[in-house]
């Protein structure tokens, strides 16, 4: 796996178990939690049952709240939220057009400019975190992120831990090569390369032929290519430098989104597209599974954005076209 200099990988080795950590301490948390909050409730419901025999009528009351506590608490998120002014978004440091760090060194683009949106219009500020790609995929965030506004697909892997509430733009899958390469032209030229891709993303799954997008099963994706040399990237900047240095060097090609590739061709000209689109996958806000409240907030604010013409206006801005239909 190539994820950059002996240096970068230490500290992302480090930053995955303080988010690893961080994770157990949260768990535990909630365990006890819950623990607490079962013990008084079988305390109240056996005192209820030497009251009097009318109180169990109360007891389908007290049992629904025991089971609400061993879910995801609904409406936690929102009211969290709500409570603190503050909802806090993650997405990637560096994926141009997307989210990167501007002249100033402040995030900006596209995502960063939708999630602010989304802020806004629930009433809050907003915070932004930049975790590596795969901890943010990975889910489970415990309580830690409120909001991914981070153009991520919709798999089924995926919706075993994220609710998907709205899509809010839609972009194809492509081949990137160095500007001197002649042998990869199509899909069916990925064969036997070493492709470079963002680890955990859906393009390394695709390049594993084990791509499900959520919503679309009935649809099944073509894989033209026979096995491939799939090398994940903690950071893309990093995959285009390496593939910047010639075909076969360290990288033959990278797969990544459309639009991506573009704003990367026309700032540097040592790279270019390669055949058609691979594929085309839906890009959703995504938020830890199991809070219907949450759920059904975020989708009325995305949808009212697109609704009002503002994600179209953010689009124009970044992409140079409406991608959010």
């Amino acid at each position: 796996m190539l994820l950059g200099t002996k240096s970068q990988r230490f500290k992302h080795l480090n930053r995955l178990i303080q988010y690893s950590l961080n994770a157990v301490v949260y768990s535990i948390k909630l365990v006890q939690t819950i623990f607490i909050v079962r013990f008084n409730l079988f305390s109240i419901l056996n005192r209820l049952e030497h009251l009097s025999v009318n109180t169990k009528a109360l007891l389908p009351f007290g049992l629904a709240l025991l089971a609400t506590c061993s879910t995801a608490f609904a409406g936690a998120t929102l009211d969290r939220v709500t409570s603190s002014g503050e909802l806090t978004g993650v997405l990637m440091e560096s994926y141009p057009p997307f989210s990167f760090l501007n002249e100033q060194n402040q995030l900006d683009g596209f995502d960063v400019d939708v999630a602010k949106a989304v802020a806004q219009r629930l009433g809050v500020k907003l915070k932004l975190q930049t975790p590596s790609w795969d901890v943010i995929a990975a889910g489970h965030w415990n309580g830690r992120y409120d909001i991914c506004v981070c153009s991520m697909t919709p798999s089924k892997a995926r919706a075993e831990v994220f609710d998907f509430p709205v899509e809010y733009y839609q972009s194809p899958a492509v081949i990137v090569v160095n500007a001197k390469d002649k042998n990869i032209v199509t899909g069916k030229d990925l064969s036997g390369k070493k492709v470079g891709v963002i680890s955990a993303s859906t393009y390394e799954a695709y390049l594993n032929k084990d791509l499900v997008i959520e919503g679309a099963e009935d649809k099944p994706l073509s894989y033209p290519f026979e096995s491939v040399q799939v090398a994940p990237y903690d950071n893309e900047t990093v995959a285009f430098q390496d593939l910047a240095l010639g075909t076969g060097v360290r990288l033959d090609a990278m797969v990544t989104n459309l639009i991506t590739a573009r704003e990367r061709i026309a700032q540097d000209p040592r790279f270019k597209i390669a055949g058609d689109t691979l594929y085309a996958e839906p890009n959703v806000v995504a938020i830890e599974k199991g809070d219907p409240q949450w759920n059904a907030k975020v989708t009325e604010v995305v949808t009212q954005l697109k609704a009002d013409g503002t994600l179209s206006k953010i689009s124009q801005k970044w992409i140079g076209a409406d991608i959010s239909q």
